[in-house]
């Protein structure tokens, strides 16, 4: 009985030093883009951060948010083959200042967790995958090639938050719906270690610091697959690595662009046309 088969290789290079090729590369079974605002974000302050929201009270500013890690975890939805849910946990430094006084301001770090879930689609696989690395590549088998489950991959592509907002609320004036999705201890050791922060301060009894942020993201997910396709030689670049000459600073200054867009608000590129007086 005949297969159908098909080639890696097209057995040699055709017209113009092109071939056909196999790769093995990462296919995306489906994606979306959000925007998510999530108001009164609980902040978690260290201990000396708290001092300063019970002293201050209102005075305190947010400088920045910035992501510092994500945890994406992909779980497969029952009754629903084919069909994962992603749920990805961000880890926020937010960079604050406190107004202490006598014009004097005083700089302290918090921690914010907000959280997404999305469901897509990432098809059936029943198949192990076992790759070997270098370093691992021993008889023992729990020291050779790695294997990997039946779950796709999932990828969280985001930028930094942004700072809507920001308020400090009294205990016993702390009647807003706060979002929460985690306590302070559920937060990682090596996050609070880039924070900035030795430990958080959980106290119910003090000033709490809430910040509204704003995050656009871009979920995908993808599965490991193989590819037919049409490849070139590697290729030559024409552009030569022209540099300039150590005696002669100032021939790349001349090169240079007079960047007209910085003397007039009203130009934004080069090619815009600028009022001028006549």
């Amino acid at each position: 009985m005949s297969e159908n088969r098909c080639s890696c290789s097209s057995g040699g290079a055709s017209s113009g030093g092109r071939e056909t090729i196999c790769i093995d590369t990462n296919r995306v079974l489906d994606s979306c883009r959000d925007r998510d605002c999530y108001e009164n974000a609980r902040v978690y302050v260290s201990q000396a951060g708290q001092e300063l929201l019970d002293h201050v009270g209102c005075t305190v500013r947010v400088v920045c948010a910035k992501i510092l890690w994500t945890y994406i975890s992909v779980d497969p939805i029952q009754f629903n083959r084919g069909f994962y849910q992603i749920t990805a946990r961000f880890y926020i430094h937010v960079k604050l200042e406190a107004c202490v006084g006598m014009g004097r301001s005083q700089s302290f770090d918090g921690i914010a967790v907000v959280e997404k879930t999305v469901v897509l689609f990432g098809g059936e696989g029943n198949v192990s995958i076992f790759r070997s690395t270098p370093e691992a590549n021993r008889c023992a088998p729990w020291n050779g090639s790695h294997r990997s489950n039946n779950l796709p991959t999932a990828v969280v592509e985001t930028v930094e938050p942004v700072v809507l907002g920001s308020t400090v609320v009294e205990p016993s004036s702390c009647n807003c719906a706060c979002y929460t999705c985690c306590s302070a201890s559920d937060i990682p050791q090596d996050i609070l270690d880039q924070g900035c922060l030795d430990n958080v301060c959980d106290n119910d009894d003090g000033n709490k610091l809430y910040v509204s942020l704003g995050i656009f993201t871009v979920f995908r997910i993808e599965r490991p697959a193989q590819f037919l396709i049409s490849a070139s030689d590697y290729c030559v670049p024409d552009k030569e690595c022209v540099c300039d000459e150590p005696s002669s600073p100032c021939n790349l200054f001349r090169n240079m662009a007079f960047p007209t867009s910085e003397f007039s608000a009203g130009c934004r590129s080069a090619d815009d046309t600028c009022n001028r007086k006549h």
